[in-house]
């Protein structure tokens, strides 16, 4: 069979145009690719996006395999954070009411001035549960002293909050605390309110939440006789985990009436001393505007603590 000069011709130029037009498949060097692999079986993303840079770097003509080694990187670990998040959810929702807890105790020494000037002991428990759409606060906390045998400070407080997620950072919450403390004139005050609040931040370093509603509030005064009022409520939860071994923590709230409205400030700052010890120091202000009789308008309490996390 006799093919013309012609057909040759237009038959290596086909050949040629499909060789120009169609890039090889570039393949990696072998050091290069056992490295990358190697960062990816570590596990550390960041390490992981360095190589990946480096290797770009150094074999320009490799691009377009290592922008797809990138891809299909990226690709399982948006899949393996998926399953991560639905697992973590399917085991939250499948808790019994004991688990997922986690929480801190904390005991130590307190001064104080105002109604009283003196140095005690404090204790207390805090414990959270974080569920997906419901959490739960609890709050106790006691300081107490004897001096001679008389006591000269006594103070209690246990409180109780769920919430419950209605959108991303919006929640409702209900209250139920119960305080006592005779030096500042009441045996007990009890205080219920429920509301709406909003998570303004909430990162792995920061958390900064606020909320508001109504509330009811009930005291039994030491000299006898109670009170019965309606009162607004707000408050402020933040804390900032400056480094990691030192955390700054602010709580403030205002209960609003009329006749006598409090307000509370707390702000401490914490230490780790390496596992599950830490220290903190706080400083915390209660103003009552219209106190009992005998009772000064401001009390003022520091307290030096050592912290147990579980």
């Amino acid at each position: 069979m006799i093919i013309s000069a012609k057909r040759l011709t237009l038959a290596a130029a086909a050949a040629a145009f499909a060789f120009y037009a169609t890039p090889a498949l570039a393949e990696l060097p072998a050091p290069v690719r056992a490295m990358i692999d190697a960062a990816i079986a570590g596990g550390d993303p960041d390490k992981v996006a360095t190589i990946l840079e480096l290797a770009a770097v150094t074999n320009p003509g490799d691009a377009e395999e290592i922008d797809m080694i990138a891809a299909d990187y990226d690709a399982s670990q948006q899949t393996a954070k998926a399953e991560e998040a639905a697992a973590k959810e399917a085991e939250i929702r499948h808790a019994g009411l004991l688990d997922n807890w986690s929480g801190e105790g904390q005991i130590g020494a307190i001064r104080s001035t105002g109604n009283s000037n003196n140095t005690g002991l404090t204790a207390g428990l805090k414990l959270k549960r974080t569920g997906v759409d419901w959490r739960h606060k609890l709050t106790a906390m006691a300081d107490f002293q004897r001096t001679d045998g008389v006591t000269t400070r006594e103070q209690f407080l246990l409180g109780y909050e769920p919430s419950y997620d209605v959108t991303d950072g919006v929640f409702v919450y209900g209250l139920g605390q119960y305080e006592r403390d005779r030096f500042q004139g009441f045996s007990s005050r009890i205080s219920a309110s429920g509301g709406i609040g909003y998570r303004v931040i909430e990162t792995d370093g920061m958390e900064l939440s606020i909320k508001a509603g109504p509330s009811y509030r009930k005291t039994s005064f030491v000299g006898g006789g109670n009170s019965s009022n309606i009162a607004g409520l707000a408050s402020l939860d933040f804390d900032w985990r400056v480094t990691e071994t030192v955390k700054l923590t602010q709580e403030a709230s205002a209960f609003i009436q009329s006749g006598n409205s409090t307000y509370l400030s707390a702000t401490g700052i914490e230490a780790g001393l390496g596992g599950s010890l830490s220290a903190r120091i706080a400083y915390a202000v209660e103003h009552d505007t219209k106190p009992p009789i005998g009772a000064v308008k401001t009390d003022t309490l520091t307290r030096f603590t050592l912290i147990y996390g579980f």
